[in-house]
């Protein structure tokens, strides 16, 4: 038997030319029973092949199930007998997870955790290289192995001056150091497997085989040299002694290995038996949450004490006993599962949150539940909706719930710091984002390493469109740009294109989804710094911590929640009064009024034009309107052609209808038209028999984001559920089209529900109070849909006075201020204009005491340069001193900016700048206009099109033509 030890994946970025998926298939396909994924300085590969093999057992189990129904023995299978599943394979490789330590000091060396304990060692290690270093590097010395080196078997390279550091390591760790053989391929291998055998003797060292392989079939040869150039910088036939010299480091069966060590076969030997040794599986990883009891109470007790509390101050005239019931069996369920600390976290993420007066709102799988709710986690009532809990705390699914928090895009940091510092570096990262290829990139750097012009390369990059569509290259298509399709460095670099999609790049930051771990996170899993100051980050991404059960939380950032917190306090300010997104009055009618109107601008999620197309024919009346609302218009609905079929169902002009009594339960509040995730699952349970494994696979092929949905494995296995249920096959096909269109964008009903909670929050607002919207609007800006000039001039419509930036009113932020007439206008601030910072508005209105006279005080009290003076003047900041943009302007500029402001600036008045009177033209209506744009992206003057307006309607006999 032979076991691989030290395979290269292409999480070796730009080194490997294979997935670890594609590793662990070969090995199933070649019969070996061991396989270890070793990258260099890197486990962020593994996780992967640990689910493949996951994979591979279940079809293996099926096939092995099939077998056992239809044995062999006997007449050959009639037709109305299925066939056997699709499992080409019956060996079900293991995977051993390891790692390749590349040294600044000593040869390469791979290490092979035997237990928990050596993972644990492992991944302090390359935490330790990691962190020494800056993002996408190693660190790591010869002396760190001798330090740590509890639990782990070692392979050493022989390269270099390999054996004094080989009597190093023999000598810190006897017996688990291993002399690593691997062939070259140039006709000497023969000779130094003896040198190297009998070297190794002298030192006491076994040897072990390895082919070293850099990808799983001889067919990715030239997708390694390709990578290669690109790791190089150069074009392919400009290698040289780089490129491989052949396609021979693949992945090797026994039999291939016993060929190539002939008359070292015990090296081979050494390699399945060392294999056996190492029983580490990374199942072990699970459930090591952080505790969140206390000395006094247990986390169960502490969540249920919390949950009740809870419970009185959301219903202070107490609870309705449908959800006393409910929180009293989501809390039995939690506490089987044990996910006590899972909740307990989230929650106390969101007290402190709450206590820095930071806006959050939480939504997932499990958000919506009672016990979130009395948490204070989210503030949508569960009531609102029909969830069933189990749907995402399960005991078939055996992971943990799903929670996402957001919070307002300006404060999130200080949330990200805070759990930082509560369970330290050393138990806390964020989560990775692995970078894929993807098209455009793909024919960049493939394009270039294949040594096509520029020209070529952005001609077919332009043919491209989306995240990534083989359409646009097509022969038809590449012939109209000008490109010969028939010609072979073209088409080479095409399949080559195409076959470097979704291969790993390198790895970013997720934009929140934070581990948390009881232990020391760096024992768990590598830790490295991130490209951010004060940011760490682990090696595997959301899907793999999925994959392992591993506790996640998403600390998020959302615009609109810094918009409505801005807009709260400016309420609270003006008008005395307090609101949060769960005192908000509900279900007020001319809310709806305003929504079934179209007039949205700004309003969270229903701003765009295909929303505020659909929603004078939605006409939501009620929150559950907005729910389905925030669902439909989404690229999954509406490419499962379900829009439509909804609104005619809704108004009444199509029969709302059920093939069945038990689909008409899971359909009925959506008129019969799947239009949430929850639905889909569902659907597959109900209506074609899933076993819940089933459907747990087919909602994660349905996950939000999916780069490459793999719904479409599920359609026989759906069809032929349906069928047997006695669906009709058109209703079938139908349904399963409408679960497939969530492949691309598959909403959750809990989603939904927080989502339409600030939908209806943020439209109130801009219903009773839309100057201050407006303003909070644009103190949150970047966010949205809409420019600043297009917020204003829909504030404007709705009857506010907007005010212009003034160098005596105006601050940072646009602000309210009186109107005179018993209102609150509109007050635009330095924000506002271009190029200007918050520091020099600070100084300037810090200085500003009873008012500026003149531009010079500006200059003088302030002490703000030149240049920004300019750029105040541009705004026609200093319009109020009776001063208008010219004529600020050319005083701006009259300022020597390295003159030192005077001592005596009263006495020395005459001194500063002897300027004559200028008589300046007066600016017209259409330049002040666009200096108003080039300086603030808004202007109060005038529209542009108002300028244009007598051209484009010519008036005849004075009536429009």
């Amino acid at each position: 038997m032979f076991a691989e030890l030290s395979i290269t994946s292409n999480f070796t970025f730009l080194t490997g030319a294979a997935h670890p998926e594609d590793y662990m298939d070969r090995a199933a396909t070649l019969g070996l029973p061991a396989i270890a994924i070793a990258d260099d300085n890197s486990v962020a590969g593994i996780v992967r092949a640990h689910t493949d093999g996951r994979r591979i057992r279940r079809l293996v189990r099926e096939r092995a199930d099939w077998d056992a129904a239809n044995s062999p023995i006997g007449p050959p299978r009639p037709a109305h007998v299925p066939a056997p599943p699709s499992a080409p394979i019956r060996n079900v490789p293991r995977l051993v997870p390891a790692a390749r330590l590349v040294f600044t000091d000593a040869p390469p060396v791979t290490v092979l955790p035997v237990d928990r304990q050596g993972w644990a060692t492992l991944c302090r290690l390359l935490s330790l290289g990691r962190l020494r270093a800056k993002k996408g590097d190693c660190d790591l010395q010869l002396a760190d192995l001798l330090d740590r080196h509890a639990g782990l078997e070692m392979l050493i390279w022989p390269e270099g001056d390999w054996q004094p550091v080989a009597e190093r390591l023999s000598r810190a760790c006897p017996g688990r150091l291993h002399l690593l053989l691997h062939p070259r391929y140039d006709g000497r291998d023969r000779a130094r497997f003896d040198r190297l055998t009998a070297q190794a003797g002298a030192l006491g060292l076994p040897t072990l085989a390895s082919a070293a392989p850099l990808m799983h079939h001889g067919a990715r040869r030239r997708m390694a040299d390709v990578l290669t150039a690109i790791r190089l910088g150069r074009r392919v036939d400009q290698l040289g002694r780089h490129a491989q010299a052949n396609a021979e480091r693949r992945l090797r069966s026994e039999g291939e290995m016993r060929r190539l060590f002939t008359g070292h076969e015990e090296a081979v030997d050494r390699a399945h038996a060392l294999a056996e040794r190492l029983t580490f599986s990374l199942d072990e990883l699970r459930y090591e949450y952080p505790s969140e009891g206390t000395e006094k109470e247990t986390p169960s007790q502490r969540l249920s004490r919390l949950a009740h509390e809870g419970l009185a101050w959301r219903y202070p005239g107490g609870a309705p006993e449908r959800v006393r019931r409910m929180l009293e069996h989501e809390l039995t369920l939690i506490a089987k599962l044990k996910y006590e600390p899972y909740f307990l976290t989230v929650r106390d993420i969101v007290a402190f949150a709450r206590s820095r007066d930071i806006l959050c709102q939480g939504r997932g799988s499990a958000a919506n539940s009672v016990v979130c709710y009395c948490l204070g986690v989210t503030s949508v009532s569960p009531e609102i909706g029909t969830m069933v809990f189990e749907r995402f705390v399960s005991e078939a699914r055996d992971e943990p719930p799903d929670i996402d928090v957001d919070f307002e895009h300006e404060r999130r940091e200080e949330v990200i710091q805070h759990i930082y510092e509560r369970y330290g570096r050393h138990r806390a990262g964020l989560c990775a984002t692995v970078i894929h290829y993807r098209g455009k990139r793909a024919i960049r750097e493939v394009g270039r390493a294949m040594g096509l012009t520029e020209d070529t390369i952005s001609a077919m990059s332009s043919q491209l469109w989306g995240f990534f569509s083989a359409r646009g290259l097509e022969a038809e298509r590449l012939a109209e740009i000008g490109l010969d399709a028939n010609d072979r460095r073209l088409q080479q670099t095409l399949e080559l294109v195409y076959e470097i999609v979704g291969f790993p790049r390198h790895l970013s930051q997720h934009v929140g989804g934070f581990i948390i771990t009881e232990g020391r996170l760096d024992e768990l899993v590598p830790i490295e710094n991130a490209t951010m100051e004060d940011r760490t980050v682990i090696c595997w991404d959301k899907d793999d911590i999925d994959a392992l059960g591993i506790l996640k939380v998403d600390v998020l950032s959302l615009g609109m929640l810094t918009c409505i917190r801005k807009a709260f306090d400016l309420i609270r300010q003006h008008h005395r009064t307090t609101h949060t997104l769960a005192t908000l009055p509900p279900e007020d009618p001319r809310v709806y009024d305003m929504l079934c109107r179209a007039d949205s601008i700004g309003v969270f999620q229903v701003e765009s034009r295909a929303q505020m197309n659909f929603l004078p024919r939605m006409k939501p009346r009620n929150f559950y309107d907005l729910v389905i609302e925030v669902a439909i218009i989404r690229p999954g609905p509406i490419q499962g052609d379900m829009v439509h079929p909804y609104i005619r169902r809704r108004n009444g002009e199509e029969e709302v209808s059920f093939p069945s009594d038990e689909l008409g339960q899971v359909l009925g509040k959506t008129l019969g038209v799947p239009l949430f995730q929850e639905q889909a699952m569902q659907i597959a349970i109900v209506g074609a028999g899933f076993t819940p494994d089933q459907a747990d696979r087919l909602r994660r092929s349905l996950a939000t984001f999916k780069k490459h949905g793999s719904v479409s494995e599920f359609r026989a296995l759906f069809l032929k559920g349906m069928e047997r249920n006695g669906y009709d096959a058109d209703f079938a096909q139908r349904c399963f089209s409408q679960i497939e269109g969530f492949g691309s964008y598959g909403f959750p009903e809990s989603h939904a529900a927080s989502f339409a909670l600030l939908v209806y929050a943020s439209a109130w607002i801009k219903h009773h109070h839309p100057g201050i919207f407006a303003c909070a609007l644009l103190n949150s800006q970047p966010m949205g849909f809409y420019a600043p000039a297009q917020i204003v001039r829909d504030a404007r419509e709705h009857g506010v006075e907007v005010r212009p930036i003034d160098i005596n009113a105006s601050f940072w932020d646009n602000v309210m201020e009186p109107d005179g007439h018993g209102g609150l206008a509109l007050r635009l601030g330095f924000r506002q204009i271009k190029g200007f910072s918050e520091e020099d508005a600070s100084w300037l209105t810090a200085a500003r005491g009873n008012g500026y006279q003149a531009l010079r005080d500006v200059w003088r009290r302030a002490g703000l340069g030149p240049s920004v003076l300019e750029k105040l003047a541009e705004a026609d900041a200093f319009a109020g001193l009776g001063l208008d943009r010219r004529s600020a302007l050319w005083e701006a500029k009259a300022i020597a900016g390295n003159r030192p402001l005077p001592l005596f600036a009263g006495d020395m008045d005459g001194e500063v700048h002897d300027e004559p009177a200028a008589l300046l033209p007066e600016m017209t209506l259409g330049e002040r206009v666009v200096e108003d744009y080039v300086a603030t992206q808004l202007s109060l003057t005038a529209h542009p099109m108002a300028l244009l307006r007598g051209y484009l309607t010519p008036v005849e006999s004075g009536k429009p033509r």
